[in-house]
């Protein structure tokens, strides 16, 4: 029997479903998310879970674009000044550890972005672990992020939660969520 801790929680209105850490909220319930996004944050931390659905990028192959996603992120944080961002690994996953075997390959990036929240003037450094799925034949990527903030700055909305890291999520939560995604139906993918 299946523990609560255990249990797949649906994603893309249970077309995906995956195995999610302790304490995540779910914050479609707070704001509005993009409906090719599913967005988790912890209850008492300031990591966030971010499953995205995006455009197969056939003009990158394997690394190469976990590193593409991850300075399009970078982007989008705008971290992209010299010194704001830094791929610290990239290394495959074992399609044979993975629930989601229909993808082409699989990879897990680590790196480090300097981000601000909420276009504030302070800004954080925050470990970021990416999880891509490549699925070319439905002309989608399937990224993962889990945002780990390492420094807080004092000057930050971030900051009053910075004190009240209890249970935070691991990078083997974080794998474990990477193992566990599933698809049941892909015409998620139109």
């Amino acid at each position: 029997m299946q523990s609560r801790a255990d249990q797949s929680h649906p994603l893309f209105g249970g077309a995906l479903s995956a195995v999610l850490p302790h304490s995540a909220k779910d914050t479609s319930e707070l704001r509005e998310i993009p409906d090719n996004q599913e967005v988790f944050v912890h209850e008492h931390t300031d990591q966030s879970l971010i499953v995205e659905l995006v455009e197969y990028q056939s003009q990158v192959e394997n690394e190469d674009a976990a590193r593409y996603h991850f300075e399009d992120i970078a982007g989008s944080n705008k971290a992209l000044e010299p010194d704001a961002f830094e791929v610290t690994s990239v290394v495959p996953l074992s399609k044979s550890e993975l629930s989601l075997s229909d993808c082409s390959s699989a990879w897990m990036l680590t790196g480090t972005q300097c981000v601000s929240k909420f276009n504030e003037e302070a800004r954080n450094s925050v470990t970021l672990h990416l999880g891509l799925f490549r699925l070319p034949q439905f002309s989608t990527d399937v990224l993962i992020t889990f945002n780990d903030p390492q420094r807080i700055s004092p000057d930050s909305s971030s900051a009053a939660s910075a004190e009240t890291h209890r249970q935070p999520w691991t990078v083997q939560d974080f794998q474990h969520l990477l193992q566990t995604l599933t698809l049941h139906n892909p015409g998620l993918f139109g």
